[in-house]
């Protein structure tokens, strides 16, 4: 049989599948127009092409939200470049994924990789997407809020950041500006009893060695002041041999700094006052509670007073409480 595909069929497979023309007519011509055999081929070759690609780098891609009566939710999808996340066809499909998560009311990112959407997988539509672009593509995450009094927030616009605010009651004015502050200072719980314990313990031992190393750096350069050399001069290795060049210190100099830094680093190691320095650290975890709550942050769109997130919105009303949060990036921060 010597077929050959005409526009109908060729259209007809493009809208089904959204593959290239040039793709969908190869295909179409192997399978002497079997569409159901045209799909598989263009199905295996965009598994053949995403496969290739499994070790590249998906840095850019497309987040969106969306919200219904009694549900939210937001998704992204990653790629290689932005020149194919910002194309109409690649936020198209993600928008269809999302779409359809939220009328199926999928908890997991599990289940919308598995969702059935016009007879194809949700994974395998981003792998064939994946085959039409030649670049690496993946179903990177999935969020949802259930219930109501939700706004949503996608910053700017631009499908790289995206957040969704809950309230215990109607304000769509006051959730839309929650959901901007949630974009802008990026917390990490909703109060100091939300956060992971883990985190905190982490977040504990790095204050009490990011002291101990300040303390023993005042300490050196006290003795490096008290010899008459500058600290910032002889801060690095590299500045002790480019200041030595320029003649900023001479070699005795750039010799004797060498030697206190060492001694007076040992020095000042022995002489640590851990209480002092456990206590500096619960401060730090306190200023990162106060950074990281969104209740406890400073509010950043409010009319020029200074006040947290719960102050501003006790002054909005009395009985609003935000109940959960959820943000989503794609952007490195």
């Amino acid at each position: 049989m010597d077929y050959k595909p005409n526009m109908e069929d060729i259209k007809k497979l493009r809208t089904m599948t959204g593959a290239g023309l040039a793709d969908v007519k190869k295909a179409l011509t192997e399978a002497e127009g079997d569409f159901d055999r045209a799909k598989e081929l263009l199905r295996e070759r965009g598994l053949a092409i995403a496969a290739k690609r499994s070790d590249r780098e998906t840095s850019n891609g497309c987040v969106l939200v969306k919200k219904v009566e009694g549900f939210a939710a937001m998704i992204a999808v990653k790629c290689e470049t932005d020149f194919v996340a910002n194309g109409a066809d690649f936020i198209a499909m993600t928008q269809t994924i999302l779409d359809a998560a939220i009328a199926a009311k999928c908890a997991t990112l599990d289940e919308v990789k598995e969702l059935e959407i016009n007879g194809q997988k949700a994974q395998e539509i981003v792998t064939q997407r994946s085959g039409i672009t030649g670049e690496k593509m993946e179903l990177d995450g999935y969020l949802t809020l259930a219930g109501d009094n939700v706004e949503v927030y996608d910053h700017m616009g631009k499908h790289m950041l995206c957040t969704m605010v809950q309230l215990n009651k109607e304000n769509v004015e006051v959730g839309h500006k929650l959901a901007m502050q949630v974009a802008a200072m990026k917390p990490i719980a909703l109060d100091a009893d939300s956060i992971d314990p883990k985190i905190l313990d982490e977040e504990y031992k790095t204050a009490v060695e990011k002291s101990k190393l300040e303390q023993v750096q005042k300490f050196v350069d006290m003795k490096l002041n008290k010899a008459g050399i500058n600290p910032a001069h002889v801060d690095s290795e590299d500045h002790i041999e480019s200041n030595t060049a320029k003649g900023w210190i001479t070699k005795e100099q750039a010799d004797e700094a060498r030697k206190i830094i060492a001694e007076a680093k040992v020095e000042g190691e022995a002489q640590l006052k851990m209480p002092m320095i456990e206590g500096i650290a619960r401060g730090r975890v306190q200023k990162f509670k106060k950074e990281s709550c969104l209740v406890d942050q400073e509010f950043q769109f409010g009319d020029g007073d200074k006040a947290n997130v719960n102050e501003w919105l006790k002054k909005q009303d009395k009985e609003l409480k935000i109940v959960a949060f959820r943000r989503f990036t794609l952007v490195a921060e």
